[in-house]
């Protein structure tokens, strides 16, 4: 039986989920997604592992969506919310997915599905409350399917199985120390792991509380958080960024209101992207918490994380999680012991199973069983450090490997710069020059005052000196443009 759902029962009168609409106790979460599962079996004994996919805002409906697909056999396909048609219809040709599940306020972006192709749509509301005996899905069989963001090509279809995402869950639920007691604000992205797996796939196992919000709103976070109940926040340094500079722009009152409500928490965690030094220095000052800083992948989950008691060490991404082997290796594969930076290459039951229909793929990315991530770290004072993407991140350049988040902590050091992209240009003499676009908090400071500025520090990293620096751009960078672009745009300055 599925570990998770099957915990559900030892919490059966506790609230499990919260969204703006109302909430669910576990018991009532257990018979919704019998339901659905029963709805979806249609008379079948087991959907053997048919791809169903889903479309639906973050809110209790996504949960009961998600166990009922997992109840009736079927593996789970979450669609963004955020996508065009066309996207959605490449997730569903390339999922092979039968079914698709929606609220209405997406039968009009799903529509065309009914005419160009042999999917089934199915609107949640049409659901009746009947049951029949479910199979029993044991923990080997294949659960979720996530799409990766496609930086190498088209997105592939990472799949996991429930033994894969019963380990994500236990090794964060036992470094974290989750508890029934525990109550997160879930404000992420449910296509992804971060707020799937950390934030409300953690909560169920515990007997905790998930509330969505499924709107994103600085002013409607801190309202909630001020409400108290919760203790736990989890989000992306983007979020954190907007938090402060929203805080920052509030009156004395509202701010220590605010800073009181955030002491209260037990703990508070960025992930998905580096975060900035200086953004989790701004964060302590106002909320009293070091942000705990993690490493994962779609497909591994986390992998790597700060501890939750002792010293957090900003820039760092802590050691391995319990059950999780990793190593650094060579361009060659060979693991380095000698203290260098090196490829994260990842051992363990958290590993996903394949990329869906991806044979190759799948084999390119293994190594003698070790899963290569394609990031760069290092092994430091005890703590793993992140370089950046081996693609996009280490630049190349006068034969040495820099990284482009160190470059772009440096800049962010500056007082005029309010954030920056860093990337290699191709360059014939150089073999790639280091490329930096910056968003200036005080438009009156001049680009060739912050490169004067520059030249001490890029001597002291004894880098290249010859560098591009751009103040403006056709889009904001951060958010909207990717590091791939960001080259291509200042290659074409």
């Amino acid at each position: 039986m599925i570990e998770l759902i099957e915990r559900a029962k030892d919490f059966l009168d506790r609230r499990a989920l919260v969204d703006p609409n109302g909430e669910l106790s576990y018991r009532e979460l257990l018979e919704k997604s019998a339901q659905i599962a029963t709805h979806l079996l249609d008379g079948k004994k087991d959907l053997n592992e048919a791809r169903i996919g889903f479309i639906v805002d973050p809110s209790l409906d996504y949960t009961i969506l998600q166990w009922g697909i997992w109840r009736a056999g079927g593996i789970a396909v979450p669609l963004c919310v955020k996508h065009p048609y066309d996207s959605i219809l490449y997730t569903v040709e390339d999922a092979e997915i039968s079914k698709v599940v929606y609220h209405n306020d997406f039968y009009k972006l799903i529509k065309p599905l009914e005419d160009g192709t042999s999917v089934e749509l199915i609107s949640i509301d049409s659901i009746e409350s009947k049951t029949v005996p479910l199979p029993d899905v044991e923990m080997n069989r294949k659960a979720m399917i996530l799409y990766t963001s496609g930086t190498t090509g088209k997105p592939k279809g990472v799949v996991t199985s429930h033994l894969n995402i019963n380990c994500q869950i236990k090794s964060l639920v036992t470094s974290w120390e989750w508890s029934q007691e525990d109550y997160i604000i879930n404000v992420l992205p449910l296509h992804h792991v971060h707020g799937i797996i950390n934030v409300m796939s953690c909560a169920l196992y515990s007997g905790a509380c998930n509330e969505f919000l499924p709107k994103f709103s600085e002013e409607a976070i801190f309202d909630r958080f001020k409400r108290g109940s919760c203790n736990l926040f989890m989000a992306v340094p983007t979020i954190y960024y907007k938090l402060i500079h929203y805080y920052q722009s509030l009156s004395s009152e509202e701010q220590s209101e605010i800073s009181a409500a955030l002491k209260e928490f037990r703990l508070m965690v960025s992930g998905s992207a580096a975060l900035p030094v200086k953004t989790l220095e701004e964060w302590r000052t106002i909320s009293g918490h070091t942000l705990l800083e993690r490493y994962g992948m779609t497909e591994m989950g986390m992998a790597i994380s700060n501890p939750y008691k002792g010293k957090r060490k900003p820039g760092y991404i802590g050691q391995a999680l319990s059950g999780v082997t990793v190593r650094l290796a060579d361009e060659n594969d060979q693991e380095i012991t000698d203290g260098g930076q090196g490829e994260i290459q990842i051992k363990g039951a958290n590993v996903f199973v394949e990329y869906y229909n991806r044979p190759e793929a799948t084999a390119e990315t293994f190594v003698d069983g070790w899963f290569k991530t394609g990031d760069i770290a290092v092994f430091e004072d005890g703590a793993y450090r992140i370089l950046g993407r081996n693609s996009v991140d280490i630049i190349k350049s006068g034969g040495y490997k820099i990284s482009a988040l160190e470059i772009e902590e440096v800049l962010r050091k500056h007082p005029a710069v309010k954030d920056c992209g860093v990337v290699g240009i191709p360059d014939e003499e150089w073999g790639e020059l280091i490329g930096a676009s910056l968003i200036l908090a005080d438009q009156s400071v001049s680009i060739d005052s912050v490169k004067k500025w520059m030249k001490d520090k890029i001597a002291a990293y004894k880098l290249p000196r010859k560098y591009i620096v751009q103040e403006d751009l056709p889009r904001n960078v951060m958010g909207k443009v990717t590091k791939k672009e960001l080259q291509k745009i200042l290659a074409e300055s």
